[in-house]
């Protein structure tokens, strides 16, 4: 069986290392990542705003769930406004609090959500932005270009996890253990070569970004990106994997 190294957060991770099982694929969990609540962050009036931008799951569990605990008033307000997410697991967590989203866009990415919304939508209209502290601001710099305003609020925050783990993760890449590299953010790119201290990887192990803008990133690191799905999920992103697993073989 070959190994994919998973290097997202502990808390998400199950559903990713499920979905390479579907394909005999085991996974040697990494986190590069840890995910904190913000603290002191204020509930703003929701009412004030045209619509709202959920970029990831963390940032609608952050939110709602302080909102559900202590302004359930503001959540039935949130209700009623637009509400914009990025990608399906997003868009389906917010579900689960009854919101109903605005399309999601095939290739789900804040580049492509931007593209895909009518300037008439942005132009002289108020927006809250949910983000976690490592946010590219890509949203807010779109709707500022189109004649929008956007208050930006970050409600959790990315930090280094405890990497003890680093020198066996780097042994077992070397030693060829591990096939691919996956990563499905920037930072947990970045971090990974960070505490691994060098970019340089044996000629062949594979290395999966699940989007674009994760791409990008490692591309801006000097890493050469193999495999990126044509969808941005965890489902796409596994089978993505898997075939070029397979290629590689053959």
């Amino acid at each position: 069986m070959k190994s994919v190294l998973v290097t997202r957060p502990k808390h998400q991770a199950g559903s990713f290392v499920e979905e390479l099982k579907k394909y005999n694929l085991t996974s040697v969990v990494f986190p590069t990542i840890e995910i904190r609540p913000t603290l002191g962050w204020t509930i703003p009036d929701v009412s004030a705003y045209n619509g709202a931008f959920f970029t990831s799951p963390n940032s609608v569990h952050y939110f709602l769930e302080r909102l559900e605990d202590e302004a359930p008033e503001k959540l039935e307000e949130l209700k009623k406004i637009k509400i914009f997410a990025v990608g399906k697991t997003t868009a389906k967590d917010l579900a689960g609090y009854d919101i109903i989203t605005e399309p999601v866009p095939k290739v789900a990415d804040a580049v492509n959500l931007m593209k895909e919304i009518d300037a008439n939508e942005i132009f002289g209209k108020s927006f809250l932005f949910l983000r976690g502290s490592l946010s590219l601001g890509i949203i807010p710099a779109a709707i500022a270009e189109r004649g929008g305003a956007c208050d930006s609020l970050t409600v959790y925050e990315n930090h280094p996890p405890d990497l003890r783990a680093t020198e066996k993760v780097k042994k077992m890449v070397n030693d060829g253990d591990i096939a691919c590299l996956s990563f499905t953010s920037p930072s947990t790119a970045q971090n990974y070569f960070k505490a691994i201290g060098s970019t340089t990887l044996p000629p062949d192990v594979l290395v999966a970004a699940i989007g674009n803008t994760t791409a990008n990133a490692l591309k801006e690191l000097g890493v050469t990106v193999d495999i990126v799905p044509e969808y941005y999920d965890g489902p796409h992103f596994a089978k993505a994997i898997a075939n070029a697993l397979n290629s590689s073989e053959s």
